[in-house]
């Protein structure tokens, strides 16, 4: 990885741009090292992070960057938590070819990025260099508060409850299909798993009752649509906190439109 590919860079202005508060720091002209990190005594930085959120990752002395024959060069100087590059942990004291576009870390995760771009007034008469990506939208992990997962864990109890209580099935025959009707509502439950298959094994699973004459009375099929249906709201409102996108306290307020 280290000095290959050269990437000429001369006459251009290139920055580093912070991607978690859009911010952008200009390299400071006619320097051929650019030291990156907090203020200190015995080596001031170039340019100053410490304002930055999250700045407690970066140390004193953290990287630099250098200007060699007309390309940029990144160097991590020993730093407490790293410096990675697209990803991958740079080697303290040995230096790595920039590119446009490239993503530098400042410690593991998302605390401190930068992407290494050109500056935006020059971005549209450079032709040879790649386009800088937006910056990655990270999703916000949804929070379901205590009464919501309490009301959502008590449906799924009873929904549970009330099938074993009312539902008369043979354990040899009876309990395959059952299962694979369960197995189908959970998959329905799961925004990751293609749903196509949980109706899949839903259907194979009355096939087996129906074939088996295990076939329930009907006030048990609907109690068993009954259940199904508790349970899967329930199963809304513990992980989401919403029953097909309506918090469960404006219900009443829909109902009595």
């Amino acid at each position: 990885m280290q000095n290959l590919n050269q990437f000429s860079t001369t006459g251009l202005s290139l920055q580093l741009f912070h991607v978690q508060t859009n911010t952008a720091f200009d390299l400071p002209a006619n320097l051929t090292v650019i030291r990156l990190g907090k203020p200190n005594d015995q080596n001031p930085p170039d340019i100053d992070v410490s304002s930055l959120p999250n700045a407690e990752v970066v140390s004193r002395a953290h990287a630099q960057i250098i200007v060699e024959n007309g390309n940029y060069l990144i160097e991590d100087l020993g730093s407490s938590n790293g410096t990675f590059l697209n990803d991958v942990k740079l080697e303290a004291g040995t230096r790595y070819q920039l590119k446009v576009g490239d993503r530098i870390n400042f410690g593991q995760g998302d605390a401190i990025t930068f992407i290494w771009q050109n500056s935006p007034a020059l971005a549209t008469v450079v032709h040879s260099t790649q386009v800088v990506p937006p910056p990655v939208q990270h999703k916000q992990p949804i929070v379901v508060d205590k009464t919501t997962k309490l009301i959502g864990l008590s449906l799924i109890v009873a929904s549970i409850v009330l099938l074993t209580a009312n539902v008369r099935i043979g354990i040899f025959f009876g309990l395959p299909s059952i299962a694979l009707c369960f197995a189908g509502i959970f998959v329905l439950c799961q925004q990751r798993i293609n749903r196509h298959l949980g109706w899949v094994l839903i259907a194979i699973g009355i096939l087996i009752i129906i074939f088996t004459g295990r076939i329930f009375a009907s006030v048990n099929l609907l109690l068993l649509i009954a259940t199904s249906a508790l349970f899967f709201i329930g199963y809304l409102l513990f992980t989401t906190g919403k029953i097909f996108g309506y918090d469960w306290r404006s219900l009443p307020q829909i109902i009595n439109k």
